[in-house]
Protein backbone atom coordinates (compact mmCIF):
# COMPACT_ATOMS: atom_id res chain seq x y z
CA UNK A 1 0.00 0.00 0.00
CA UNK A 2 1.37 3.60 -0.89
CA UNK A 3 0.76 7.16 0.95
CA UNK A 4 -2.69 7.82 1.03
CA UNK A 5 -3.91 11.47 2.65
CA UNK A 6 -6.42 11.13 5.63
CA UNK A 7 -6.91 14.27 6.59
CA UNK A 8 -5.68 17.75 5.91
CA UNK A 9 -6.42 21.31 7.77
CA UNK A 10 -5.99 24.86 6.54
CA UNK A 11 -5.94 27.96 8.49
CA UNK A 12 -6.09 31.59 7.06
CA UNK A 13 -5.16 29.67 3.25
CA UNK A 14 -6.80 32.05 0.40
CA UNK A 15 -10.02 32.10 0.76
CA UNK A 16 -10.38 30.03 4.14
CA UNK A 17 -10.69 30.90 7.52
CA UNK A 18 -10.41 27.49 8.37
CA UNK A 19 -11.16 24.42 6.79
CA UNK A 20 -11.30 20.64 7.83
CA UNK A 21 -11.33 17.64 6.31
CA UNK A 22 -10.59 14.16 8.19
CA UNK A 23 -11.34 10.01 7.34
CA UNK A 24 -10.22 11.14 3.61
CA UNK A 25 -10.91 7.88 1.39
CA UNK A 26 -10.06 7.01 -2.48
CA UNK A 27 -12.49 9.70 -4.37
CA UNK A 28 -13.71 12.61 -3.01
CA UNK A 29 -15.46 15.42 -5.03
CA UNK A 30 -15.54 18.82 -3.77
CA UNK A 31 -18.57 20.70 -5.66
CA UNK A 32 -20.03 24.73 -5.21
CA UNK A 33 -20.08 27.46 -6.77
CA UNK A 34 -17.44 29.31 -8.26
CA UNK A 35 -15.41 31.01 -6.01
CA UNK A 36 -16.22 28.81 -3.21
CA UNK A 37 -12.79 28.05 -3.46
CA UNK A 38 -12.99 24.37 -4.74
CA UNK A 39 -9.20 24.48 -6.40
CA UNK A 40 -8.11 26.26 -3.45
CA UNK A 41 -8.49 22.77 -1.69
CA UNK A 42 -6.54 21.33 -4.58
CA UNK A 43 -3.72 23.83 -4.36
CA UNK A 44 -3.28 22.99 -0.95
CA UNK A 45 -3.44 19.51 -1.01
CA UNK A 46 -0.93 19.92 -4.25
CA UNK A 47 1.53 22.08 -1.96
CA UNK A 48 1.62 19.15 0.85
CA UNK A 49 2.28 16.43 -1.95
CA UNK A 50 4.15 18.05 -4.75
CA UNK A 51 5.74 21.19 -3.06
CA UNK A 52 4.07 23.32 -5.80
CA UNK A 53 1.33 24.72 -7.07
CA UNK A 54 -0.25 25.04 -10.70
CA UNK A 55 -1.29 28.38 -10.65
CA UNK A 56 2.86 29.42 -9.40
CA UNK A 57 1.72 32.01 -6.92
CA UNK A 58 3.56 34.52 -4.57
CA UNK A 59 3.73 33.24 -1.20
CA UNK A 60 1.51 36.35 -0.01
CA UNK A 61 -1.38 35.23 -2.37
CA UNK A 62 -1.61 32.23 -0.41
CA UNK A 63 -2.29 34.30 2.93
CA UNK A 64 -5.94 35.24 3.92
CA UNK A 65 -6.12 39.37 2.95
CA UNK A 66 -6.23 40.67 6.43
CA UNK A 67 -3.96 37.94 8.04
CA UNK A 68 -0.02 37.82 8.48
CA UNK A 69 0.36 33.87 8.04
CA UNK A 70 -1.23 30.85 7.28
CA UNK A 71 -1.16 27.07 7.71
CA UNK A 72 -1.85 23.95 6.08
CA UNK A 73 -1.15 20.53 7.76
CA UNK A 74 -1.90 17.06 6.10
CA UNK A 75 -1.92 13.59 7.83
CA UNK A 76 -1.12 10.60 5.40
CA UNK A 77 -0.38 7.13 6.06
CA UNK A 78 1.17 3.97 4.17
CA UNK A 79 -0.71 1.57 6.61
CA UNK A 80 2.65 0.89 8.97
CA UNK A 81 3.93 4.53 9.81
CA UNK A 82 1.95 7.76 9.82
CA UNK A 83 3.31 11.34 8.59
CA UNK A 84 2.13 14.74 9.78
CA UNK A 85 3.15 17.17 6.78
CA UNK A 86 2.88 21.06 7.64
CA UNK A 87 2.85 24.23 5.41
CA UNK A 88 3.72 28.05 7.77
CA UNK A 89 2.91 30.63 5.08
CA UNK A 90 4.17 34.30 6.17
CA UNK A 91 6.19 37.16 5.05
CA UNK A 92 7.51 35.85 1.53
CA UNK A 93 8.37 32.48 3.47
CA UNK A 94 7.73 28.82 2.94
CA UNK A 95 8.37 26.42 6.05
CA UNK A 96 8.02 22.74 5.58
CA UNK A 97 8.23 20.69 8.92
CA UNK A 98 7.62 16.42 8.30
CA UNK A 99 6.56 14.83 11.98
CA UNK A 100 7.81 18.19 13.70
CA UNK A 101 10.83 18.37 12.14
CA UNK A 102 12.25 21.20 9.71
CA UNK A 103 12.37 19.82 6.00
CA UNK A 104 13.42 21.18 2.30
CA UNK A 105 11.03 21.77 -0.59
CA UNK A 106 13.07 18.88 -2.22
CA UNK A 107 12.82 16.23 1.25
CA UNK A 108 8.93 17.32 0.94
CA UNK A 109 8.65 16.25 -2.47
CA UNK A 110 8.46 13.36 -4.28
CA UNK A 111 7.23 11.67 -0.49
CA UNK A 112 3.63 11.44 -2.05
CA UNK A 113 3.86 12.49 -5.58
CA UNK A 114 0.49 14.49 -7.24
CA UNK A 115 -0.66 14.67 -10.89
CA UNK A 116 -2.71 17.87 -11.61
CA UNK A 117 -4.74 18.06 -14.52
CA UNK A 118 -6.60 22.00 -14.63
CA UNK A 119 -8.18 23.36 -17.53
CA UNK A 120 -4.65 25.58 -18.64
CA UNK A 121 -3.21 21.93 -18.93
CA UNK A 122 -5.75 21.86 -22.06
CA UNK A 123 -3.05 24.41 -23.51
CA UNK A 124 -0.08 21.44 -23.80
CA UNK A 125 -1.40 20.38 -26.84
CA UNK A 126 -1.62 23.80 -28.64
CA UNK A 127 1.08 26.00 -27.05
CA UNK A 128 4.32 26.76 -27.41
CA UNK A 129 6.98 23.95 -26.53
CA UNK A 130 7.79 26.01 -22.91
CA UNK A 131 4.44 24.24 -22.01
CA UNK A 132 5.60 21.32 -23.15
CA UNK A 133 8.84 21.45 -21.12
CA UNK A 134 7.47 22.76 -17.77
CA UNK A 135 5.51 19.82 -17.97
CA UNK A 136 8.51 17.43 -18.18
CA UNK A 137 10.14 19.31 -15.72
CA UNK A 138 8.01 19.57 -13.34
CA UNK A 139 7.28 15.85 -13.21
CA UNK A 140 11.09 15.05 -13.29
CA UNK A 141 11.78 17.36 -10.32
CA UNK A 142 9.22 15.19 -8.62
CA UNK A 143 10.46 11.93 -9.88
CA UNK A 144 14.25 12.95 -8.65
CA UNK A 145 15.86 14.95 -6.18
CA UNK A 146 18.75 15.09 -8.31
CA UNK A 147 16.42 16.86 -11.36
CA UNK A 148 14.79 19.34 -8.96
CA UNK A 149 18.36 20.67 -8.15
CA UNK A 150 20.08 20.41 -11.70
CA UNK A 151 16.77 22.37 -12.46
CA UNK A 152 17.19 24.91 -9.98
CA UNK A 153 20.71 25.55 -10.77
CA UNK A 154 20.13 25.77 -14.43
CA UNK A 155 17.26 28.36 -14.16
CA UNK A 156 19.69 30.61 -11.65
CA UNK A 157 22.35 30.33 -14.25
CA UNK A 158 20.23 31.04 -17.26
CA UNK A 159 18.43 34.20 -15.61
CA UNK A 160 22.00 35.77 -14.35
CA UNK A 161 23.55 35.08 -17.92
CA UNK A 162 20.59 36.75 -19.77
CA UNK A 163 21.27 39.88 -17.07
CA UNK A 164 24.72 39.91 -18.13
CA UNK A 165 23.67 39.94 -21.54
CA UNK A 166 21.36 43.02 -20.76
CA UNK A 167 24.26 44.84 -19.18
CA UNK A 168 26.91 44.19 -22.20
CA UNK A 169 28.95 42.24 -19.94
CA UNK A 170 32.72 42.09 -21.08
CA UNK A 171 33.14 38.84 -23.45
CA UNK A 172 35.13 37.02 -20.72
CA UNK A 173 32.67 37.15 -18.23
CA UNK A 174 29.93 35.55 -20.13
CA UNK A 175 32.39 32.69 -21.30
CA UNK A 176 33.00 32.36 -17.13
CA UNK A 177 28.70 31.83 -16.91
CA UNK A 178 28.52 29.89 -20.15
CA UNK A 179 30.90 27.12 -18.46
CA UNK A 180 28.60 26.32 -15.29
CA UNK A 181 25.63 26.65 -18.40
CA UNK A 182 27.10 24.12 -19.83
CA UNK A 183 27.38 21.66 -16.75
CA UNK A 184 23.90 22.15 -15.68
CA UNK A 185 22.53 22.38 -18.94
CA UNK A 186 24.15 19.24 -20.63
CA UNK A 187 22.99 17.72 -17.26
CA UNK A 188 19.79 18.74 -17.27
CA UNK A 189 19.45 17.96 -21.18
CA UNK A 190 19.76 14.29 -20.16
CA UNK A 191 17.55 14.33 -17.77
CA UNK A 192 14.92 15.58 -19.38
CA UNK A 193 15.58 13.29 -23.31
CA UNK A 194 15.50 10.48 -20.87
CA UNK A 195 12.43 11.30 -18.87
CA UNK A 196 10.52 12.53 -22.53
CA UNK A 197 11.94 8.92 -23.86
CA UNK A 198 10.41 6.97 -21.40
CA UNK A 199 6.96 8.95 -21.61
CA UNK A 200 6.92 8.88 -25.33
CA UNK A 201 6.02 4.88 -25.72
CA UNK A 202 3.45 5.23 -22.33
CA UNK A 203 1.73 8.71 -24.75
CA UNK A 204 1.23 6.46 -27.70
CA UNK A 205 -0.01 3.45 -25.87
CA UNK A 206 -2.76 5.46 -23.81
CA UNK A 207 -3.47 7.59 -26.72
CA UNK A 208 -4.10 4.88 -29.09
CA UNK A 209 -6.66 3.56 -26.25
CA UNK A 210 -8.19 6.58 -25.54
CA UNK A 211 -8.74 7.38 -29.85
CA UNK A 212 -9.48 3.73 -30.36
CA UNK A 213 -5.85 3.77 -32.62
CA UNK A 214 -8.10 5.95 -34.86
CA UNK A 215 -4.24 8.19 -35.44
CA UNK A 216 -1.11 7.77 -34.91
CA UNK A 217 0.39 9.98 -32.00
CA UNK A 218 4.28 10.91 -32.72
CA UNK A 219 6.30 13.21 -31.38
CA UNK A 220 9.92 15.48 -31.52
CA UNK A 221 12.51 16.32 -29.37
CA UNK A 222 14.47 19.30 -31.41
CA UNK A 223 17.52 20.07 -29.06
CA UNK A 224 18.08 24.50 -29.12
CA UNK A 225 21.19 24.12 -31.13
CA UNK A 226 20.08 22.14 -34.02
CA UNK A 227 16.79 24.90 -34.64
CA UNK A 228 19.34 27.56 -33.98
CA UNK A 229 21.39 26.44 -37.10
CA UNK A 230 18.22 26.24 -39.04
CA UNK A 231 16.84 22.93 -38.30
CA UNK A 232 12.74 22.64 -38.26
CA UNK A 233 10.14 20.00 -36.55
CA UNK A 234 9.61 17.65 -39.23
CA UNK A 235 6.98 14.76 -39.10
CA UNK A 236 7.94 11.12 -39.07
CA UNK A 237 6.06 7.85 -38.16
CA UNK A 238 8.39 6.60 -35.33
CA UNK A 239 8.28 9.05 -32.16
CA UNK A 240 11.99 10.16 -31.33
CA UNK A 241 14.48 12.90 -31.08
CA UNK A 242 15.41 14.82 -34.02
CA UNK A 243 18.91 15.64 -34.03
CA UNK A 244 21.39 17.26 -36.46
CA UNK A 245 24.09 16.59 -34.00
CA UNK A 246 23.99 12.75 -33.24
CA UNK A 247 25.41 11.67 -30.00
CA UNK A 248 25.47 8.28 -28.29
CA UNK A 249 22.15 7.29 -26.00
CA UNK A 250 22.17 4.69 -23.14
CA UNK A 251 19.94 1.88 -22.28
CA UNK A 252 18.15 4.19 -20.13
CA UNK A 253 17.57 7.10 -23.12
CA UNK A 254 19.83 9.35 -21.47
CA UNK A 255 22.23 10.88 -24.02
CA UNK A 256 26.12 10.41 -23.51
CA UNK A 257 27.08 13.65 -20.94
CA UNK A 258 30.23 14.41 -22.49
CA UNK A 259 29.11 14.72 -26.04
CA UNK A 260 26.33 16.85 -24.98
CA UNK A 261 29.10 18.77 -23.91
CA UNK A 262 31.20 19.15 -26.31
CA UNK A 263 28.08 20.06 -28.64
CA UNK A 264 27.10 22.20 -25.64
CA UNK A 265 29.93 24.16 -25.72
CA UNK A 266 30.84 24.45 -29.40
CA UNK A 267 27.13 25.77 -30.15
CA UNK A 268 27.52 28.31 -27.31
CA UNK A 269 30.94 29.65 -29.08
CA UNK A 270 29.27 29.81 -32.27
CA UNK A 271 25.80 31.37 -31.72
CA UNK A 272 27.42 34.23 -29.24
CA UNK A 273 27.80 36.87 -31.38
CA UNK A 274 23.68 36.02 -32.49
CA UNK A 275 23.09 35.72 -28.50
CA UNK A 276 24.59 39.33 -28.32
CA UNK A 277 23.00 40.75 -30.80
CA UNK A 278 19.43 39.52 -29.60
CA UNK A 279 20.55 40.02 -25.82
CA UNK A 280 19.01 36.93 -24.67
CA UNK A 281 20.61 33.47 -24.39
CA UNK A 282 19.32 31.24 -27.36
CA UNK A 283 21.47 27.86 -27.04
CA UNK A 284 20.68 25.53 -23.95
CA UNK A 285 17.41 23.38 -22.75
CA UNK A 286 15.24 26.33 -22.03
CA UNK A 287 14.93 26.79 -25.75
CA UNK A 288 14.38 23.17 -27.03
CA UNK A 289 11.66 22.24 -29.06
CA UNK A 290 9.29 19.82 -28.50
CA UNK A 291 6.33 18.85 -31.10
CA UNK A 292 3.35 16.18 -30.73
CA UNK A 293 1.97 14.86 -34.77
CA UNK A 294 -1.38 13.11 -35.03
CA UNK A 295 -0.82 11.04 -38.32
CA UNK A 296 2.45 12.83 -39.39
CA UNK A 297 0.68 16.47 -38.73
CA UNK A 298 1.65 18.71 -36.53
CA UNK A 299 -1.34 18.74 -33.46
CA UNK A 300 -0.70 22.48 -32.14
CA UNK A 301 -1.92 23.55 -36.12
CA UNK A 302 -4.55 20.21 -37.64
CA UNK A 303 -5.73 18.40 -34.43
CA UNK A 304 -9.20 19.06 -33.57
CA UNK A 305 -10.53 20.69 -29.90
CA UNK A 306 -10.91 16.94 -29.37
CA UNK A 307 -7.92 15.11 -30.38
CA UNK A 308 -6.31 17.82 -28.13
CA UNK A 309 -7.99 16.79 -25.14
CA UNK A 310 -7.51 13.60 -25.76
CA UNK A 311 -3.46 14.23 -26.33
CA UNK A 312 -3.39 15.68 -22.97
CA UNK A 313 -5.63 13.07 -20.97
CA UNK A 314 -2.92 10.94 -22.83
CA UNK A 315 -0.12 13.01 -20.84
CA UNK A 316 -1.56 12.90 -17.58
CA UNK A 317 -2.23 9.99 -17.78
CA UNK A 318 1.10 8.64 -18.70
CA UNK A 319 1.97 11.08 -15.93
CA UNK A 320 0.48 8.74 -13.72
CA UNK A 321 1.72 5.37 -14.77
CA UNK A 322 5.67 7.36 -14.63
CA UNK A 323 5.45 7.98 -10.98
CA UNK A 324 4.24 4.38 -10.36
CA UNK A 325 7.22 2.89 -12.31
CA UNK A 326 9.89 5.06 -10.93
CA UNK A 327 8.19 4.99 -7.39
CA UNK A 328 6.77 2.11 -7.25
CA UNK A 329 3.90 4.23 -5.29
CA UNK A 330 0.66 5.92 -6.95
CA UNK A 331 0.16 9.81 -6.95
CA UNK A 332 -2.58 11.51 -5.91
CA UNK A 333 -4.36 12.74 -8.78
CA UNK A 334 -6.36 16.50 -8.29
CA UNK A 335 -8.37 16.98 -10.90
CA UNK A 336 -9.68 20.81 -11.26
CA UNK A 337 -12.80 21.45 -13.17
CA UNK A 338 -12.14 19.08 -16.18
CA UNK A 339 -14.64 16.68 -16.14
CA UNK A 340 -17.55 19.41 -17.96
CA UNK A 341 -14.02 19.86 -20.29
CA UNK A 342 -14.11 16.25 -21.69
CA UNK A 343 -16.73 14.51 -23.26
CA UNK A 344 -18.15 10.86 -22.35
CA UNK A 345 -15.68 9.07 -23.11
CA UNK A 346 -12.85 10.70 -22.47
CA UNK A 347 -14.32 10.99 -19.10
CA UNK A 348 -15.11 7.16 -19.05
CA UNK A 349 -11.07 6.67 -20.03
CA UNK A 350 -10.12 9.28 -16.93
CA UNK A 351 -12.09 7.11 -14.59
CA UNK A 352 -11.06 4.05 -15.63
CA UNK A 353 -7.66 5.09 -14.22
CA UNK A 354 -9.01 6.94 -11.18
CA UNK A 355 -9.68 3.35 -10.07
CA UNK A 356 -9.64 2.21 -6.41
CA UNK A 357 -5.91 1.88 -5.63
CA UNK A 358 -5.57 5.55 -7.02
CA UNK A 359 -6.57 8.36 -4.39
CA UNK A 360 -8.39 10.81 -6.25
CA UNK A 361 -9.85 14.77 -5.37
CA UNK A 362 -11.94 16.34 -8.35
CA UNK A 363 -13.31 19.47 -7.95
CA UNK A 364 -16.71 20.81 -9.75
CA UNK A 365 -19.39 23.34 -10.13
CA UNK A 366 -22.16 20.62 -10.51
CA UNK A 367 -22.11 16.58 -10.50
CA UNK A 368 -24.37 16.74 -14.38
CA UNK A 369 -20.82 15.64 -16.52
CA UNK A 370 -20.33 12.61 -13.43
CA UNK A 371 -21.09 8.98 -14.29
CA UNK A 372 -23.14 7.19 -11.31
CA UNK A 373 -20.98 4.83 -11.01
CA UNK A 374 -18.22 6.37 -9.92
CA UNK A 375 -20.32 9.39 -7.92
CA UNK A 376 -21.40 5.62 -6.11
CA UNK A 377 -18.37 5.41 -4.66
CA UNK A 378 -16.89 9.33 -4.30
CA UNK A 379 -17.09 11.16 -0.53
CA UNK A 380 -19.38 14.62 -2.14
CA UNK A 381 -18.17 17.76 0.05
CA UNK A 382 -20.07 20.55 -0.72
CA UNK A 383 -18.93 24.11 -0.08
Amino acid sequence: MGMRITDISLSRFRNYDEFSLGDIGNLTVFTGHNGVGKTNLLEAIQLMTSASSFRHPHIAQLIKEGADNARVQMESTDGNRRITTALSLEAGKKRYTVNGKAKSVIDVRGTLPAVAFTPDDLQLAKKSSSVKRTALDDLGAQLTRNYHVVLGDYEKTLRYKNRLLKEEAPNDLIAAINETLITCGSQLFCYRVALYSRMLPLLQRIYAEISHDNELFSSTYLASWDHADGMEPISFGASGLLMGEPFDVRDNGAPDRDQVRDILAAKLEAHAPEERRRVRSLVGPHNDKIAFFLSGRDASAFASQGQQRSIVLAWKLAEVELVRQTLDTNPVLLLDDVMSELDASRRDTLVHFASDDLQTFITATDLDAFNPALLDRARIVSL
